[in-house]
């Protein structure tokens, strides 16, 4: 069985650009939920301030992380005028095109750090009750 994949980026949004980037996140979320129906979940979010947007994606494996940055590069590259992030951090077994997606994606919007996290020990009980 593939190790799920856990994905959570940190962006500070640009100064008079918060609407903008809510009306993005909307557009994106629905945009994935669309085209990627192996994706378990899904969110955006914004610390109290909202001066702080924060993504969180599960994938059931690194291929589908690898599908979701090929279908949404274009989407992404749309937060470059609102958004500089901060950090990428990844749990799991990335495969070394998305670890060179993310590198990219990184780069592309503000040079954020890149972290790679790898499984010690745990379970997951993803899609049971």
């Amino acid at each position: 069985m593939a190790e799920p994949f856990f994905y959570v980026d940190r962006s500070e949004i640009l100064e008079g650009r918060l609407e903008e980037a809510r009306d993005s996140m909307r557009d994106l979320a629905a945009f994935v939920a669309e085209r990627e129906p192996q994706l378990i979940a899904y969110h955006f979010y914004l610390d109290e301030a909202a001066s702080t947007m924060s993504v969180i994606a599960v994938h059931p494996d690194s291929a589908s992380m690898e599908r979701h940055l090929e279908i949404g590069d274009p989407k992404f590259r749309a937060f470059g005028a609102l958004i500089r992030m901060l950090s990428i951090d990844v749990y799991g077994q990335a495969s070394p095109a998305v670890v060179d997606r993310l590198r990219q994606k990184a780069e592309y919007l503000g040079g954020a750090s890149l972290t790679f996290h790898t499984l010690q020990a745990g379970f997951s009980r993803l899609g049971h009750p």
